[in-house]
């Protein structure tokens, strides 16, 4: 068979747009403690050797690798700072850097996290009994077992508090020696994680009008789990629609420490830090993407690069992308103390995931043609942060949520 033949002007180089450049302008990383950089690198390794060589194909098909999923378990990237009975410690810093590091190689692994570490396993260890916290956290942190947090309706996104699920206190086998315990009914949408056959926790308002969690096995009767599809956005995670009808779980599947939607606030509010730096890990792979293009790319006769309009493009990029890192470090700090307030996370997770689209769709547009193209990340990139921008919080509802501390008015219909 013979080659294709070269001709004048028709050849382009192959573009290696993904090496780090541990980008760092304002200095942040250089005191980061050993055992955070070790989580840090541990990401960093599995990324680059085993996420991006597969995930633009998973994401071009829109299927959920598990693989990777029970690597990250393997790993120890998957608690989100949480402490598990025997697991070394993990710092709210090293929960940051490993998001960052996650999300710079792909989105719907680090929304993986985000559900199982984040939400799902967070919740268990905050508000679960003890015979829950035995049974479930050490297999969510080693992903044996796959957890959902199922809070969002059809009808209730933002307004999630007025959720309609019920809860309702019931004895399965009659009255007389039967399992007293509760019937759940309602549906929920976009659950990541809620079809794969493991743990969902459920939210759902009981009969004296409180928002209740609850343990249930995507195996029971009356739980049916569709996945969403068409996304265009976040392909390589699978998330669904829920119908719970009568499903039966018994009174020790009730989260305990969980007594109103406050319990369920404080969930969320935990994981908008942790979507700031999954909006690091955006921003900055976008970032990093287009100054090797622009040293790469060879226009009118010299690099990119070279341009003026290219290299003010490039420094407002940096600044945005500094911005970020500065939010990230300084709520991170504040929550390792005990003082990241909702207000502040509301803020961080405001401007981080706004400033990332801003660096995404820019480099998208300074890659030209190229930017489109799932092999150079970027368009991949700048289609995940949609679906960051708008979970654990819309940015008008973050814009809510600040305004109401700027004012100390409540301008929520």
């Amino acid at each position: 068979m013979s080659e294709r033949p070269t001709h004048a002007g028709s050849a382009e180089p192959e573009y290696e747009l993904s090496s780090p450049l541990d980008t760092d302008p304002l200095g942040l990383f250089e005191g980061i403690p050993a055992e955070d950089r070790d989580y840090a690198a541990r990401a960093r390794t599995f990324v680059e050797g085993e996420v991006l060589p597969v995930i633009d194909d998973y994401w071009d098909r829109a299927e959920f690798p598990a693989h990777l999923a029970r690597r990250l378990g393997e790993l120890d990237l998957l608690r989100e700072g949480s402490d598990v009975a025997g697991f070394p410690p993990m710092s709210k810093l090293a929960a940051g850097l490993v998001s960052l590091e996650i999300n710079r190689g792909d989105g719907s692994l680090g929304a993986f996290i985000g559900v199982q570490g984040g939400l799902a396993l967070r919740s268990i260890a905050a508000f679960g009994s003890a015979g829950q916290k035995e049974r479930w956290l050490e297999p969510l942190a080693r992903a044996t077992e796959f957890g959902a947090f199922a809070l969002t309706e059809p009808a209730h996104g933002s307004d999630s508090v007025a959720l309609e699920s019920t809860a309702t206190a019931t004895t399965a086998g009659g009255a007389a020696g039967g399992t007293p315990g509760y019937l759940l009914n309602g549906e929920k949408k976009w659950i990541g994680n809620g079809s794969l056959g493991g743990l969902t926790i459920v939210w759902a308002r009981t009969a004296d009008g409180a928002v209740r969690g609850f343990l249930v096995d995507q195996a029971a009767p009356g739980y049916t789990a569709t996945v969403i599809e068409q996304k265009a956005s976040l392909r390589a995670i699978w998330q669904t629609h829920i119908v719970l009808h009568d499903v039966f779980v018994p009174a020790e599947a009730l989260l305990p420490g969980a007594t109103s939607f406050r319990e369920t606030a404080r969930s969320i509010q935990a994981t908008r830090l942790s979507v700031s730096w999954a909006a690091l890990g955006h921003a900055t792979a976008c970032y990093e993407a287009a100054v090797h293009y622009a040293a790469q790319r060879v226009q009118f006769g010299r690099p990119l690069g070279a341009s003026q309009i290219v290299q003010e493009r490039l420094a407002r990029m940096l600044s945005e992308l500094a911005t970020i890192q500065l939010y990230c470090f300084q709520a991170t700090a504040l929550d390792a103390r005990g003082a990241l307030t909702a207000t502040q996370a509301s803020l961080a997770k405001y401007t981080s995931t706004r400033t990332a689209r801003a660096i995404a769709s820019n480099a998208r547009d300074l890659l030209g043609g190229n930017g489109i193209l799932l092999k150079h990340s970027v368009a991949r990139h700048l289609a995940d942060l949609e679906s960051l921008h708008t979970y654990e919080g819309t940015e008008t509802i973050q814009a809510l949520l600040i305004g109401r501390s700027i004012t100390g008015l409540s301008a929520f219909a």
